[in-house]
């Protein structure tokens, strides 16, 4: 709970090895995106998230649910449900969560960097291996995703 600092970039190439990080499976649903309200299963954990307005700052608070309760949320999901592979990659002292999407969103490949401090964010040393920064870019967002109408 609290406040989430982060950074968000398209990917410009794949990191090597990349089966040998760890990752977590994860697919989610959005009840509303004004206020920004999802569910999410994460492995075999479940749990709901508001997200508060901002792009590098903003504020999360989770709230942990059964499965059955996850289950009868997301069939309530307006627009697309979300899914990832989300892979874990050490960038000392920080941990890149790079996400793989499943389709409709595929070939889509997003890294995402937490930080302790709105400073440290800022000066962050950028990867080479990282694409454009888009944190500021609303169609990277999940749940801007999450309304987009496939034809």
């Amino acid at each position: 709970m609290g406040y989430e600092i982060e950074r968000k970039f398209l990917v410009r190439t794949m990191p090597e090895n990349l089966a040998q990080y760890d990752f977590h499976l994860i697919e989610q649903a959005y009840l509303t995106t004004e206020p920004t309200i999802r569910v999410r299963r994460e492995d075999d954990t479940y749990y709901m998230t508001y997200k508060g307005k901002g792009r590098i700052v903003h504020e999360e608070y989770n709230l942990p649910l059964s499965k059955e309760a996850y289950e009868t949320l997301k069939s309530k999901a307006d627009g697309n449900i979300i899914t990832k592979k989300r892979y874990l990659i050490p960038l000392d002292p920080y941990t890149v969560e790079l996400d793989v999407f499943d389709p409709p969103f595929a070939p889509l490949v997003l890294a995402e960097v937490e930080f302790p401090t709105e400073e440290e964010a800022n000066d962050f040393y950028v990867p080479e291996w990282f694409g454009k920064d888009v944190t500021d870019d609303e169609r990277y967002y999940n749940s801007f995703m999450s309304r987009q109408v496939f034809r």
